[in-house]
């Protein structure tokens, strides 16, 4: 196998072990979201199968006497010295290391994002859980209740009274 072909399936095969495809399913909501998610885990695993099977094996060499022996021996070494001048270059992977730094800096940015998303999570859960708990007490509450709670709605409304606006 050529470099190349061989860098390719070990770099695919390496991520198909890396890859937490149950952590991933565990973010996801929607069930289309988990259809896609089934549809591309499918589609990787296919490709990856592909790689490991088809382009990491050796291909065969070639019985150079068979051919001598059928077609004659001076046109069977013109092919092989034809086969043996051919020469495939060697991959030399130039994108990765160009591309290596901008997705370890995006892989650090969805951390932060994540982080945030989190926090920002908790506060809302936190507001939903105090409005609920307003929803079931505002029937019975006063107004007394409602401003020891919102301190900054008493005051607004003491200076309008105070200022002599009444909101008109």
């Amino acid at each position: 196998m050529s470099g190349a072909g061989k860098k390719v399936v070990d770099v695919a095969f390496k991520a198909g072990r890396t890859i937490d495809w149950e952590g991933m399913a565990k973010l996801l909501v929607s069930d289309e979201a988990r259809k896609e998610f089934a549809t591309l885990r499918r589609a990787f695993d296919e490709v990856n199968t592909q790689l490991q099977t088809k382009f990491s094996q050796e291909p065969e060499p070639i019985d150079w006497e068979y051919y001598r022996k059928g077609i004659g021996s001076r046109l069977v070494d013109m092919y092989k010295q034809a086969y043996d001048e051919v020469k495939i270059p060697k991959y030399v992977d130039n994108v990765t290391p160009q591309y290596k730094p901008k997705f370890d800096a995006l892989l650090v940015e969805l951390k932060e994002a994540e982080v945030k998303s989190l926090k920002e999570s908790e506060r809302l859960e936190k507001e939903i859980a105090e409005v609920q708990e307003l929803k079931k007490k505002l029937s019975t509450m006063t107004a007394d209740e409602y401003f020891e709670k919102h301190p900054e709605l008493k005051k607004k409304f003491d200076d309008e009274i105070r200022n002599d606006y009444w909101g008109y």
